[in-house]
C-alpha cells in the first residue's frame, strides 16, 4: 500500500505546482481566448528572475517576488498595450506569431545572460523534507500544492469580488455587453494579460525550487500547462487546479507502473481521451 500511495501523493503535490504555473494560461484564454505560446518561456524567465535575486542580491527567493512579480506585471501590461492589442486588429494568427516570436526572444535572450547550463533555485528549505507516517517527501512538493490552492483562491476571490475583476470576467463572457455598460475592453485585456505574467514570476520560482531549469525549459512546460488547461477546461480557474491535480498524478503512476520514460506519454494519451470525449475539458463552459 505504501509502495502505491507515494506516487499518488507525489502527484497530488506535484499538481499544485502545474496548476499554479497553468493559471495565467488558463486566464488569458478565458478572457481574449488567446493560447499565449509563450508562457512555458515566461514561467521560465520568472525562474530566471528568482534565481538572479537570490544570487546576486542573497534575497529568499520567496520573498524576492515582491520585486519579480511588479516586474512581469508592468511588462505583461506592456506586451499586450503594444503589441497584443494591435495584433488583434490585423487577425486572429497574428497574435500566435507574435507570442511565438516572443518566446524565441526569451529564449535567446536567456541563453545571452545565464548560458545553456542548467539551473536551480536552491535553499535551505528547498532542498528539506518531511513525514507523512513513514513516507518521506521533499517539502518544496507541500509548497507547491499549498502556494497552488492560495493562488487558485484569491485569483478567484479577485475575479468575483472586485470591480476590475467582475470588469474582467464581464469581457470575457460578452465583450460588446461588456463595453456598452461602459468597460474598457482594451484595458481590461492589459490587465489580464499583467495579471497572467505576475502569475508566471510566482510559478516560476517554485519551478525553480522544484526542477531544474535552461533556457530552453519552457517548451516542455508550455506543453505541460497546456495539458493541464484542456484537463480542467481552457478559461476555468477550478478546473485548472484540478486538471494540474490530474496530470500530476497520471504523470506520477505512469512512471510508477510502466516506467520514467512512459510517464509522459500516459499524460499525453489521459489528454487525448479527454478531448475526444469532451473537447471542452472537465470543467469548460
Amino acid at each position: 500500500m505504501n509502495d502505491i500511495l507515494t506516487p499518488i501523493l507525489m502527484g497530488i503535490m506535484l499538481g499544485g505546482l502545474y496548476a499554479l504555473i497553468s493559471l495565467g494560461l488558463s486566464l488569458l484564454f478565458g478572457v481574449m481566448r488567446f493560447i499565449n505560446l509563450a508562457h512555458g518561456d515566461f514561467v521560465i524567465l520568472g525562474s530566471y528572475l528568482g534565481y538572479g535575486i537570490l544570487t546576486y542580491f542573497g534575497f529568499d527567493p520567496v520573498i524576492g517576488l515582491v520585486i519579480s512579480v511588479p516586474l512581469m506585471f508592468g511588462l505583461g501590461f506592456l506586451i499586450q498595450k503594444y503589441l497584443m492589442s494591435r495584433a488583434f486588429e490585423v487577425s486572429s494568427d497574428t497574435p500566435l506569431i507574435i507570442a511565438f516570436g516572443l518566446s524565441l526572444i526569451i529564449q535567446n535572450a536567456n541563453q545571452i545572460a545565464w548560458t545553456p547550463l542548467s539551473r536551480g533555485i536552491n535553499t535551505g528549505y528547498s532542498n528539506a523534507s518531511f513525514f507523512i507516517g513513514s513516507l518521506q517527501f521533499p517539502v518544496v512538493y507541500l509548497l507547491d500544492l499549498l502556494v497552488g490552492i492560495l493562488v487558485m483562491l484569491l485569483l478567484r476571490e479577485f475575479l468575483t469580488r472586485t470591480y476590475l475583476g467582475r470588469a474582467i470576467t464581464a469581457a470575457s463572457q460578452d465583450k460588446k455587453a461588456a463595453e456598452l455598460m461602459g468597460i474598457n475592453s482594451k484595458r481590461v485585456y492589459g490587465y489580464a494579460f499583467a495579471i497572467a505574467m505576475a502569475l508566471t514570476a510566482i510559478g516560476g520560482v517554485f519551478l525553480g525550487m522544484t526542477f531544474p531549469f535552461t533556457p530552453t525549459s519552457g517548451i516542455s512546460f508550455l506543453t505541460i500547462a497546456f495539458g493541464t488547461v484542456i484537463i480542467g477546461g481552457l478559461g476555468s480557474m477550478w478546473g485548472t487546479f484540478i486538471g494540474g491535480i490530474i496530470l500530476g498524478v497520471m504523470q506520477t503512476l505512469g512512471g510508477y507502473f510502466f516506467g520514467p520514460a512512459s510517464q509522459m506519454l500516459v499524460v499525453y494519451l489521459i489528454v487525448l481521451i479527454i478531448l475526444a470525449v469532451r473537447p471542452q475539458g472537465l470543467f469548460g463552459r
